[in-house]
């Protein structure tokens, strides 16, 4: 009998992991065996050119009209209850290919679970979705950036 065979549990076990989580792959080794799990990133994502390569897009800016009063600034940004943060180390990418429109930009209205951005780690794109459904009140980040565990993204209201 094959391994494979041996470990069928274990494989769809693995697979139904996948679906149930943004990972692309799940791998599992064990002395001389090593199963690998993986999916297809629905859009087509290349970003193994060199970061300068890449187009680089500003983070967008909010302009207040003149006559408005000025509104008390939070004093941070991570008291938001809309604050969407990293849920992981890596670096954050704005659009699903390079030249491609952003997912999100500041005034957009996202419903939940829509993708907001993508953070690569260790060679796997990660789909960060939208915790709520609102609008993009402010983006913390621009496209290449590398990001830390906890650091805020972007504010959904």
């Amino acid at each position: 009998m094959s391994k494979i065979k041996d470990y069928k549990e274990l494989i769809r076990e693995l697979a139904e992991l996948l679906d149930k989580s943004t990972l692309s792959e799940i791998e599992v080794e064990e002395e001389d065996f090593r199963i690998r799990v993986a999916r297809e990133v629905p859009a087509a994502v290349n970003y193994t050119a060199p970061a300068a390569a890449m187009p680089v897009a500003a983070p967008a800016a909010v302009a207040a009209p003149a006559a408005a009063p000025a509104a008390p600034a939070a004093a941070n940004p991570a008291d938001h209850p809309g604050a969407v943060t990293a849920p992981m180390v890596g670096t954050v990418y704005t659009a699903p290919s390079p030249g491609a429109d952003a997912f999100i930009k500041v005034g957009d209205t996202v419903k939940e679970g829509d993708t907001l951005l993508i953070i690569e780690a260790m060679k796997v794109m990660n789909q960060i979705a939208a915790p709520k459904s609102g609008k993009v009140k402010e983006i913390f980040f621009s496209d290449a950036q590398p990001v830390e565990f906890g650091e805020i993204l972007c504010i959904v209201e």
